[in-house]
């Protein structure tokens, strides 16, 4: 499901597989066990969270939370926990995205200091457009620019890492996956060298992310959908 190895004082967090690395309560929790790890280390000064195969992750398991309320909430709740956690995590967070990066998935990556792509292959998407839903406010707050909120979420555009990094979304783009991989961790290694005060660089990535920690208690897509559900009964 994931793996994570250490390499110097950097931590490297690999979504393990073939398959699309859907978010459902089992990976959500595996990364946030490794996240605790990372917290909990004492020589770990940045982390590189990155993935196997074509995907980074295609976004929520629609399929384990078909037609169950009860399960998209619980998606949605353990989701926003493991952004929190990411977003307090005590060092600089770089996400490697070497292949499709969707929805949620695209989420978990912009929950990231720094975003880094391949360019041969994979796209950025936010699907909610196209399938009728609305996309809560604390997902939009970590978005970025009007003209990124504009293609992404208004348009539901498909962005190749060259024009995802024109619009600022991504830091960087690269020729391959294993370009991308090394990419990261030189910036790792780099930003560990800095030596920081982790409680104060998380301290500082709070502030700054302010806008997202206030609106991520509440998600307005799932509530929206439990009120129509109810209304049905």
């Amino acid at each position: 499901m994931c793996t994570l190895e250490k390499s110097g004082n950097v931590f490297v967090l690999t979504i393990t597989g073939a398959g699309e690395h859907r978010l459902n309560p089992s990976l959500i929790g595996a990364l946030r066990s490794s996240l605790r790890t990372v917290r909990e280390e004492q020589n770990c000064a940045a982390l590189v969270t990155t993935a196997d195969g074509k995907f980074f992750s295609n976004g929520y398991d629609l399929f384990w939370g078909q037609n169950r309320l009860d399960r998209l909430q619980l998606m949605s709740t353990e989701l926003r926990a493991l952004i929190r956690d990411l977003i307090s995590l005590p060092v600089p967070t770089i996400a490697a995205v070497t292949g499709h990066a969707s929805a949620a998935g695209l989420i978990l990556a912009l929950s990231h200091d720094y975003v880094l792509m391949r360019k041969d292959r994979g796209f950025l998407y936010m699907s909610e457009v196209d399938i009728g839903l609305v996309v809560p406010a604390w997902i939009v707050a970590l978005i970025g620019s009007p003209a990124a909120r504009r293609e992404m979420v208004m348009k539901g555009r498909k962005l190749t890492a060259a024009e995802a990094k024109a619009m600022g979304i991504i830091d960087s783009a690269h020729d391959g996956a294993e370009e991308t991989i090394g990419a990261a961790m030189k910036l790792a290694d780099e930003l560990a060298g800095r030596k920081w005060d982790g409680h104060a660089y998380a301290g500082n990535r709070m502030v700054v992310l302010r806008e997202v920690l206030d609106s991520l208690s509440f998600d307005e897509t799932v509530e929206a959908t439990a009120r129509k559900a109810t209304s049905k009964l």
